[in-house]
Formats: C-alpha cells, structure tokens, sequence
C-alpha cells in the first residue's frame, strides 16, 4: 500500500478535544477503507501565516498513514464537507517518517531564558560609558 503525510488545519473555535475527536474520525475512516494510521501528532492551536477563510489561528494535526488509495480519496472527501475543517493536504512519501516532527522536537529543546547568561558578558561594559 502507498504512504501518505496527511496535514489538517481545523477552525480555532473549536476545543482541542475537538481536535483530537477529528483525528479519530479520520483514524476511523481510513481504518474502515482498509488502511492504518502509523503515526498521528497534534500540534496545538498555532497562528497562520494569512487568513484562511476568517481563521488567524488553527489546530494542526499530522498524520502518517498506510492506506489504498480510495481510503485516501473518501478521507478527503469526508473533510471537504466537514465545517471545522479549513484546510488539509495529503502528499504521498516513499517511506513513513515514524520519529518525532521538527516542531513537537522544538518544544523539547531548552528555552533561551532558560540558558545561564555568559559570564564575558556580564562583566563587560559599554565603551560609551567611560
């Protein structure tokens, strides 16, 4: 069977366990077409670059699925009708990427206000101030 990377963009009015029920029922869909889903991360509520019919802001969601093609076609087909979705794409991959994405990554890396600040640069002063 094909792999596919499948990205959804949900309204920001709806909760984010509306978000994570939206998963499942795409989870279900392509389970009933005789696929599965390997890998399903839910990326939060997070802002978009412009707005997309009225939304500044989104829930996003990746999926990684193994599935046949029609599973795919009616999956898509389910979303273009379902309200809370703004958008989504679908790009078919050579092999599934299983690891954690760069963006839930970069939540795991420490904070810059989390760094101890340098000690060269606390003790140096401005040549301005003499």
């Amino acid at each position: 069977m094909p792999f596919y990377e499948h990205t959804v963009l949900a309204r920001q009015d709806i909760s984010p366990q509306q978000a994570e029920a939206l998963n499942d029922i795409i989870k279900n869909l392509i389970e009933e077409g005789g696929g599965h889903i390997a890998k399903i991360e839910y990326w939060g509520l997070r802002n978009l670059t412009y707005r997309v019919k009225k939304n500044r802001k989104a829930h996003y969601s990746l999926l990684a699925i193994d599935a046949p093609a029609p599973a795919v076609k009616e999956m898509e087909r389910q979303l273009s009708i379902n309200e809370d979705v703004i958008r989504f794409l679908t790009v078919r991959v050579e092999e599934l990427d299983l690891e954690l994405s760069p963006v839930l990554s970069r939540r795991d890396r420490p904070e810059r206000s989390d760094r101890p600040d340098r000690p060269e640069r606390a003790e140096r002063t401005p040549d301005f101030a003499e």
